[in-house]
C-alpha cells in the first residue's frame, strides 16, 4: 500500500557559491531530463557568457537577475524523473538574506541535501541550514561535500568536513543523516560513481535519492482529515451526495470507521470515500479524496474529521517555535490571520519566550524584537480553538503560517510544540 517507489521532495541548501544550482543541473544532465530546447538554450546562453561547455546552473536559475548576480534569489522548483522514481527538487537560496525562502522550500521535503564546500568546511551558513532542516522535521540530510576537484579528490578533507560537521549535529533532532563526496561541476558521485575517489564506498547521490524509504516518516496512526469543501451536486444523478472533500492530513480511513467532526464533536461512521478514479475502501496520507457519512452532521471548510479513539488538541493557546519571513519585524502583540490546515482565523502573538542563535545553540530571552530570519519560541492565542498536532508528531497538523491581514503577505511559519 505504501510504495517505496512514491515521489520524493527533496531541498537542496548550503552557503552561498557552494554549488547546488550546479548540483540540480548535473542531476538533471546526467539523468537525461532535460528538454532538447532547453539544453540549446542553456549552450547558446552559455557561450554567450563565455563558458566552456554548459553552464548547469542555467537549468535551474529561473530569475532574470539571479543569473546575472550568478546566486539564486528565490525558490526554484523542478521537476524530474527516472525509471525508479519521480523527484521534485526545491533549490534554495545560500545568502544569510534569503534564509526566509529555505523554510519554504523545505517546509514540504521529505529530505534535504546541504552543500559543503570541501575547503571551506562548515560555515554559519552550513549551520543554519541544518537547523531549519532540523526544526523542520525533514527526516533525511544528506550532506554533500562539493568541489572535491579542488582538493585532489583527498579523503583527509572529507573526513575533515564530516568531523566538523558531526560536531554541532549531534544536537540536532536528525535520524538520518549521510555523507557523499561529490564534484557537482565534474559529475562525480552525483549520477554516476567516481572512479576518482575510490576510497568512497557508498552510493552516488542519485542513486541514494531512488532508494531512500520514506513510507516510514509518514504518519499513519493519527487519522487527520482537514475538510477543504462540502461537495453537493446539483446532477439529478447525485441529488442527495453530501461529500466533504480536502487532503487526508495523517493516518488511514477506512468504510465503516466511527468517526468525530471537530470542534462540534458530532459523531458518525464513513458511509464511501470517493476518488476521481473511483470509490475506495480505504484512503490515506496525503490522499485527496470526498468521504460521505452515514449521518447529516454539521460538517464545513475548517473543520476536521478525525477518529473517534484517537483526537488532536483543541487549543486557543499555542506554544510554537517560529521563523519570521518578512522583511518588516513583528508587530508587538500584533494580530494576524493564522492559517492551519484549511482553517482560517486571526491570532496575537502574546509573548516571545525566547529567541535562538544558531550559532551558539543559545537562547535569547531579552531580545524580544522579530525580525527577517529570526528563529524563535513564542506564544500566541487565537479567536477560536485549533485542531493541533505537535510537529514533532504530525508536520501536516503541527504547522501554521501566519498572514498580515493589512497586505496579506506571508509574515512567518510556525512549528508547535
Amino acid at each position: 500500500m505504501f510504495d517505496n517507489n512514491q515521489l520524493l521532495r527533496f531541498t537542496t541548501a548550503g552557503s552561498v557559491d557552494d554549488g547546488k544550482s550546479t548540483l540540480i543541473g548535473r542531476l538533471l544532465y546526467d539523468s537525461k531530463s532535460i528538454f532538447e530546447d532547453q539544453l540549446q538554450a542553456v549552450e547558446s546562453t552559455s557561450k554567450r557568457k563565455g563558458h566552456n561547455g554548459v553552464d548547469l546552473a542555467l537549468f535551474t536559475d529561473g530569475l532574470r537577475d539571479e543569473r546575472e548576480q550568478g546566486i539564486t534569489i528565490d525558490v526554484a522548483y523542478r521537476y524530474f524523473t527516472t525509471p525508479k522514481r519521480k523527484f521534485i527538487i526545491a533549490d534554495t537560496p545560500g545568502h544569510i538574506q534569503y534564509t526566509r525562502n529555505m523554510v519554504t522550500g523545505a517546509s514540504t521535503a521529505n529530505a534535504a541535501i546541504i552543500l559543503v564546500d570541501s575547503r571551506a568546511g562548515v560555515i554559519e551558513q552550513t549551520r543554519r541550514h541544518a537547523f531549519i532542516a532540523s526544526l523542520l522535521q525533514i527526516p533525511h540530510i544528506i550532506v554533500c561535500i562539493n568541489k572535491m576537484d579542488l582538493v585532489e579528490f583527498k579523503q583527509e578533507a572529507y573526513n575533515k568536513v564530516i568531523e566538523q560537521f558531526e560536531e554541532f549535529s549531534s544536537k540536532l533532532l536528525v535520524r538520518d543523516i549521510r555523507f557523499i563526496p561529490i564534484s557537482a561541476l565534474e559529475g562525480d558521485n552525483v549520477v554516476n560513481r567516481s572512479e576518482k575517489m575510490d576510497w568512497y564506498k557508498g552510493a552516488p547521490l542519485l542513486d541514494t535519492l531512488e532508494t531512500m524509504h520514506i513510507s516510514s516518516d509518514i504518519n499513519k496512526i493519527d487519522g487527520r482529515f482537514p475538510v477543504q469543501t462540502v461537495l453537493r451536486p446539483q446532477s439529478e444523478k447525485h441529488r442527495d451526495y453530501r461529500g466533504y472533500a480536502g487532503r487526508i492530513a495523517s493516518g488511514i480511513f477506512r468504510v465503516g470507521d466511527e468517526i468525530l467532526a471537530m470542534p462540534s464533536g458530532f459523531t458518525s461512521r464513513i458511509k464511501s470515500l470517493d476518488t476521481i478514479e473511483g470509490s475506495l475502501d480505504e484512503a490515506y496520507a496525503p490522499m485527496s479524496i470526498s468521504m460521505t457519512l452515514e449521518d447529516d452532521i454539521d460538517v464545513g471548510r475548517g473543520d476536521m474529521i478525525v477518529r473517534s479513539n484517537n483526537k488532536p488538541e483543541a487549543s486557543q493557546d499555542l506554544e510554537m517555535m517560529m521563523c519570521w519571513l518578512h522583511d518588516n519585524p513583528a508587530k508587538p502583540r500584533g494580530k494576524y490571520h493564522i492559517r492551519h490546515t484549511s482553517n482560517e482565523q486571526t491570532a496575537m502573538i502574546k509573548k516571545v519566550i525566547y529567541k535562538f542563535n544558531i550559532n551558539t545553540f543559545e537562547r535569547d530571552t531579552d531580545d524580544k524584537e522579530l525580525r527577517m530570519n529570526d528563529i524563535c519560541k513564542v506564544k500566541l492565542r487565537t479567536t477560536k480553538p485549533l485542531m493541533i498536532d505537535s510537529y514533532r508528531e504530525n508536520r501536516a497538523t503541527g504547522s501554521v503560517i501566519l498572514i498580515d491581514s493589512d497586505t496579506n503577505e506571508t509574515v512567518a511559519a510556525g512549528m508547535i510544540v
